[in-house]
């Protein structure tokens, strides 16, 4: 047989390869079959409800549209898995904001390795038991009014149901990090808005074979804005700036190491996608209190941070500043300055022209500080110019949520794709290790 003339293998068939040694077929596999659990959950209704007339109630509600973003429409549907990912989102948020502001979570976190990683999870989970407890009996009382027969145990079935799903649904995207792809929760929310965006596709397709010119010249607009967007967002994730690095001359031994250059790489946006999924949490919770307890002026609070609502400058004012604060927020969790210059020093490192020890870390802050704060406002801009435009342009098909929708999709997707790719190397690496 002669080698030479043996066909190489494709870059398909060497990846299918490496994924077939490295068990990754079996993690995919574990996560479709997971995802496809959750969608279903989100169609089993609960029972006693008058669907009909809730249906009615709740078609044209762009507050119920929102939410249903995030849900994969399981509110509109009244499924068991109507609060989905949300409350453990919410938890996720308040247990970390915790953590930076008591010493003994942060003792946890930073000190005690595996052991309070496991400890500060655990705390979550309850958390998220107890945010779920509340948001259940919030959309029981709600929906009471469509019940078939009315009564307190309607009310304690209906968030008995409600909250044991939700935490169904934060086991299999603990189950989904651990041992599918990673990015349980936020392969959640990818899932729901996914399930989603096919409706406003087809509504905006049909919307343009209209036959009127303009309509389809403001769809055509509309639709290059998001593919801009798509574009910036490609650039904020994968945006990074490069320190350069000298490692001094060692010698080991009778081996003398000459000086080495590197450098190190700080992201434009540390946080990734959790920044807007946690902004747009934040702001769901208003419009959730408004639509449970139907309170006046929880109402009114709920209508200026709409997008669709009287003030929508206020909306965007608020989004933005959340998104900012929480990418500092996530930065400050990522990366610590302090340490960083530690194990330069420790390394025989530093960065040319700067003093190693205090010097390092308030350059490598100030860097940080600017990276973030342009990281924080392009992402705000990428996730409000879209629907500023498709408000001007009177495409409402939508509802105002297509550039939050495509900020995570694509935030997501590249987070994922890293990770796999991540996760092949270091098994093929291994594999040569044994």
């Amino acid at each position: 047989m002669d080698v030479s003339r043996e066909k190489a293998p494709t870059a398909q068939e060497t990846f299918m390869q490496m994924a077939q040694a490295a068990g990754l077929r079996g993690r995919i596999l574990v996560t479709i079959g997971l995802l496809i659990l959750v969608r279903l959950g989100v169609h089993l209704p609960v029972p006693g409800i008058d669907r009909v007339a809730f249906a009615e109630n709740v078609q044209n509600s762009p507050l119920i549209g929102f939410l249903d973003l995030f849900s994969g429409g399981g509110l509109s549907a009244l499924g068991i898995f109507a609060l989905g990912i949300l409350p453990y989102i919410n938890a996720s948020i308040i247990v970390q904001l915790l953590t930076a502001a008591l010493p003994s979570l942060e003792e946890l976190q930073k000190n005690e390795g595996e052991a309070g990683r496991r400890k500060i999870s655990q705390i979550t989970r309850y958390v998220s038991l107890g945010w779920a407890i509340l948001q259940s009996v919030g959309i029981a009382i709600w929906v009471s009014p469509f019940a078939q027969s009315p009564a307190p145990l309607f009310i304690a079935q209906t968030a008995l149901a409600l909250t044991a799903g939700s935490m169904f649904v934060m086991w299999i995207s603990e189950v989904v990090t651990e041992r599918g792809i990673g990015n349980g929760a936020s392969l959640l929310i990818f899932i729901n808005i996914v399930s989603v965006l096919p409706r406003s596709l087809g509504q905006t397709f049909e919307l343009a074979q209209s036959g009127d010119t303009q309509v389809v010249g403001r769809v055509v607009v509309l639709l290059l804005v998001f593919l801009v967007t798509i574009v910036g967002i490609v650039f904020v994730q994968e945006g990074t700036r490069r320190i350069p690095i000298i490692s001094a001359r060692r010698q080991v031994g009778r081996k003398v190491y000459r000086e080495s250059r590197s450098y190190l790489p700080l992201r434009l946006n540390q946080g990734g996608v959790m920044p807007i999924i946690f902004a747009s949490s934040v702001l769901i919770v208003p419009s959730f209190l408004a639509q449970s307890l139907n309170n006046p002026f929880l109402v009114q609070v709920a209508n200026v941070l709409s997008p669709n609502g009287p003030t929508p400058w206020a909306y965007a004012l608020f989004y933005l500043t959340l998104i900012l604060f929480f990418s500092y927020f996530y930065a400050s969790l990522i990366v610590n300055p302090v340490d960083m210059s530690q194990n330069l020093k420790k390394m025989g490192a530093s960065i040319p022209g700067i003093r190693p020890g205090q010097k390092t870390s308030d350059y490598v802050e100030k860097v940080l500080n600017r990276l973030t704060f342009l990281g924080a406002i392009f992402l705000g801009l990428v996730a409000i110019v879209p629907t500023a435009v498709e408000s001007a342009i009177g495409v409402q098909t939508f509802r105002g949520f297509g550039a939050t929708s495509l900020l995570i999709l694509v935030g997501v997707a590249i987070e994922t794709a890293k990770q796999i790719q991540t996760y092949v190397i270091s098994q093929r690496y291994e594999g040569m290790v044994k």
